[in-house]
């Protein structure tokens, strides 16, 4: 059986989309799933076990008729028997149908009509179960397996090297992942922690456990944030993972991730099980994180994630 997912969005929703990608390929093993996403997004699947190819197409661009109808050509030629599209629009159903792909999956509303197989769309729930729902198209009815990844053993490896680097290796760490990247600034995108407030958390800790040292992750477009850290905090250690799988060693190997919500960070720590605290502005934590005592998410009382006060991160580090 071949199989291709059409999933629009950024790392972080490919993330969420692994489950149902594993369980799809643990109920057909011998299936070729596939998946077209954006390229900004391709990178997520460096850490997936359950793809075997990524075509990348920006779903979000001003694209022609001509760039869709290339789209459609190339998945037509490659002969899926099932196609699953995990958003909704009119024009994903109706690309679906001009596939001729026999069994086309989606949910109810929007482009349903082009679709053979819809499922209830029930975004109430976490969103790796809200997609993990569209297996109900194929009949599969097993509940939502749990986020995990598959990281490249070169990845492990320098991470492993990374930690020695740092001076962490032994003691263990504690991880920051800022969120202040290019994304997040040009979209004015409301998941920027200001840095006066993660300097008081980052100064707190060094005072109450002053051996147990503390990493910023430093993305790219993250320096000139990282360096007004560093400046008031000289003993932080920063490192600068280059692609998914050195950054989901690197969550691994921590013993506490503070980040900011809906982050590929926060999602990868879900995933290789490293106990977290998110910050939330106006997201919804039900939505991106799963029940467990593992995984704490603090919400804005206004919904500004710059109105989270530093003493309610430290209450919930030191479990007051």
């Amino acid at each position: 059986m071949r199989v291709v997912a059409l999933v629009p969005g950024g790392i972080g929703d490919q993330i969420l989309f692994f489950p149902t990608l594993d369980d799809l390929k643990r109920n057909y093993p011998s299936a070729q799933i596939d998946v077209v996403t954006e390229p900004r997004s391709k990178a997520a699947y460096r850490v997936s076990k359950s793809v075997n190819e990524v075509l990348a197409f920006d779903f979000k661009d001003r694209n022609s008729l001509a760039d869709w109808a290339n789209l459609v050509g190339i998945i037509r030629d490659r002969e899926y028997d099932v196609a699953i599209a995990s958003g909704q629009s009119r024009l994903m159903g109706l690309l679906l149908w001009l596939t001729g792909i026999p069994t086309r999956i989606g949910y109810k509303g929007k482009g349903a009509a082009f679709l053979t197989n819809r499922v209830p769309l029930k975004q109430g729930q976490y969103a790796a179960c809200m997609y993990h729902d569209l297996l109900q198209g194929l009949g599969v009815k097993s509940p939502c397996p749990e986020l995990a990844v598959n990281v490249p053993k070169p990845d492990i490896d320098w991470a492993d090297k990374e930690q020695l680097r740092l001076g962490v290796k032994e003691t263990g760490y504690i991880l920051i992942h800022t969120g202040a990247g290019e994304i997040s600034q040009n979209k004015g995108l409301d998941k920027i922690y200001p840095v006066e407030n993660w300097q008081q958390i980052i100064q707190d800790c060094q005072h109450k456990q002053p051996d147990m040292p503390i990493v910023v992750i430093q993305e790219p477009n993250e320096e000139k944030f990282v360096r007004r850290l560093t400046l008031s905090n000289p003993d932080i250690k920063v490192s600068s993972p280059d692609d998914i799988g050195k950054l989901a060693a690197m969550i691994a190997g921590a013993n506490l991730l503070l980040c900011t919500a809906d982050s590929a960070a926060m999602h990868l720590a879900v995933a290789v099980q490293t106990y977290t605290i998110a910050l939330f502005g106006p997201a919804e934590p039900a939505k991106l994180l799963p029940k467990s005592d593992k995984y704490l998410a603090i919400k804005s009382p206004t919904g500004k994630i710059a109105d989270i006060s530093p003493n309610t991160v430290l209450e919930k580090i030191w479990g007051g």
